[in-house]
């Protein structure tokens, strides 16, 4: 086997694995240092604790409530990944919470199942039920927020293959063989 045939699949790891990272898209805001790195369940528990924090958060909404001066926006919270992209197919939820939004929301501009993106300052937190189960969901006043296209979901996130394979030919010879796949 030739030294080029032996570095060749670390040579398509490498490249595989430079393709990847650099399709994925930057954080869309910056984690400033007192940022707090908990969940919506933490803050449920020990309210008190983390008032006036600020969070970055992210998850898909469950409904839409206008008020007179603001909108709630429900959300099941879900783990962000390196863009600050909630993690909806996989990772279970992490508890939800209620994203409070200035002035008049357009319910049809953000339809249950939508990934959201929030970053907000936590404002204590409201009592209500997730169907007939009491829920404490923590409020976040919402200084910035990012709903997802369904394009910006799937950047970063290619649909590549990547496979190995030994094989053993006539008269003696064997190979290996590296392929990757775009999808």
């Amino acid at each position: 086997m030739t030294r080029f045939a032996r570095l060749l699949p670390s040579l398509a790891v490498a490249t595989l694995l430079a393709l990847v990272a650099g399709c994925a898209p930057a954080p869309i805001y910056t984690v400033a240092p007192g940022t707090a790195i908990i969940t919506p369940t933490q803050v449920a528990q020990t309210p008190e604790q983390y008032q006036n924090q600020t969070v970055i958060w992210g998850g898909t909404v469950v409904r839409v409530e206008n008020f007179s001066d603001h909108t709630d926006v429900q959300l099941l919270a879900y783990p962000l990944d390196r863009s600050q992209r909630p993690r909806i197919a996989r990772d279970k939820g992490i508890g939800r919470f209620i994203a409070v939004l200035p002035g008049y929301v357009e319910p049809l501009s953000l339809p249950p199942g939508s990934p959201v993106t929030v970053r907000g300052t936590l404002d204590g937190v409201h009592a209500g039920q997730v169907g007939e189960a009491s829920y404490v969901f923590p409020r976040v006043k919402v200084e910035q927020h990012h709903a997802w296209t369904a394009e910006e979901m799937r950047q970063g996130h290619p649909n590549f293959s990547f496979g190995m394979g030994v094989g053993v030919g006539s008269g003696g010879r064997s190979g290996v063989g590296v392929g990757v796949g775009v999808h």
